[in-house]
């Protein structure tokens, strides 16, 4: 195997593959990267049993073959090369030379068929969807996706097809993201997946906001999603996710209209003196006109306002401050609205212009009596 390849596409590609390797593993070959060079590009593969990434760059290749290298290493090696160009060949004894200008390193490397056969994903079902459009709704509802093992499938967020809509849903116990958009060519059957939140990071962090396209390949047990050159394979979570249709009330006493960053920024200011240590709700006031915050800790109080439309009627609502604060971020509206009941029945943040395109859910945290 031997071949060249211009230095910022391979550590691009190293980098990227490198997501999908373990850091850690007790199967030292998954710490490792794949190298299969073809007959005009390398292909550079990592896998954790759970999720993969592949990439392909293209190099000048004077002989075919394959190598495992520690992704670690061989990320560092060439990211300090001196050159604009990688010199990659591996001898009969499984040693890589690598070479740029007067720079070179030998490390030893693995075998190709000890490396674990990532899954392959070729189920008939495959939607388009724009990547940056993607990337938001991903990023505007993992957040809420649950770290409680003893529930995995809540671990991911819930994709849904309907017709010409998708709906990505994600819940932790405390909270529901939902986002929504309409597809363009959408011409499958209804269906439903969940994806893990850690496949779904990846994802994120993979994908740019620019004005390219992804393809979603959905296998019986695996999921591919595809950018240009760049591949992510992640298995589908198996059993019942929450049924959140029957979880949203489907009405509230309360509807009050609020300009988003205002509110946030008040938020903010009375979350100052809460912290992991100092631990402490965000006790709401909804009245007429405005809403009046408040927060205590033992190492102070803060309150702040925050304008409205509507009259709460002076409804008291306790909030854990992030959780707030990352629905308030999340959600895609200038303007939002508020729906609440009372002070111990779910808070709905949806937008004001009543589009339907998000919605979160937040429980509220019991009060104590606030001490002015």
């Amino acid at each position: 195997m031997k071949f060249i390849c211009e230095k910022y596409l391979l550590l691009t590609a190293i980098l990227t593959a490198s997501r999908a390797a373990a850091a850690k593993s007790p199967v030292q070959l998954l710490e490792g990267l794949l190298l299969e060079a073809g007959e005009d590009s390398i292909k550079i593969s990592g896998y954790d049993l759970k999720t993969g990434i592949v990439t392909t760059v293209p190099a000048e290749v004077e002989a075919q073959g394959g190598i495992v290298l520690n992704a670690r290493l061989f990320g560092e090696i060439i990211r300090k090369m001196p050159g604009q160009d990688i010199t990659l060949s591996v001898d009969n004894g499984l040693v890589a030379k690598i070479i740029s200008e007067a720079s070179e390193f030998e490390i030893l490397g693995s075998p190709t068929s000890d490396y674990p056969e990532l899954p392959v994903v070729d189920g008939q079902d495959t939607i388009q969807i724009g990547e940056a459009l993607l990337k938001k709704m991903i990023s505007q509802t993992n957040f809420a996706v649950s770290d409680n093992e003893s529930r995995p499938i809540h671990t991911g967020a819930l994709f849904e097809i309907d017709g010409d809509v998708l709906t990505i849903v994600a819940v932790d116990g405390y909270r529901l993201a939902l986002r929504r958009e309409h597809l363009e060519n959408a011409d499958i059957p209804a269906v439903s997946f969940v994806v893990p939140g850690s496949a779904l990071n990846e994802f994120e962090k993979i994908a740019t906001d620019g004005d390219g396209s992804v393809n979603i390949t959905l296998g019986p047990k695996y999921i591919m999603f595809t950018i240009d050159d760049v591949m992510l394979i992640s298995r589908r979570l198996e059993g019942e996710f929450l049924n959140y249709k029957n979880s949203i009330p489907s009405s509230a006493k309360y509807n009050l209209k609020i300009v988003k960053e205002e509110m946030i920024s008040a938020v903010e200011r009375v979350s100052l003196i809460i912290s992991e240590k100092m631990k402490s709700p965000i006790r709401g006031v909804f009245g007429d006109g405005l809403i009046k915050l408040y927060s205590a800790t033992a190492i102070g109080k803060a309150s702040d306002v925050c304008r409205m439309e509507g009259d709460g009627e002076d409804l008291e609502i306790g909030f854990n401050d992030r959780y707030l604060l990352e629905a308030l971020k999340a959600a895609p509206a200038d303007e939002i609205r508020f729906e609440l009941s009372s002070g111990v029945t779910p808070c709905i943040i949806s937008p004001a212009d009543d589009s339907e395109n998000f919605l979160y859910m937040i429980l509220p945290v019991r009060l104590k009596a606030y001490e002015s």
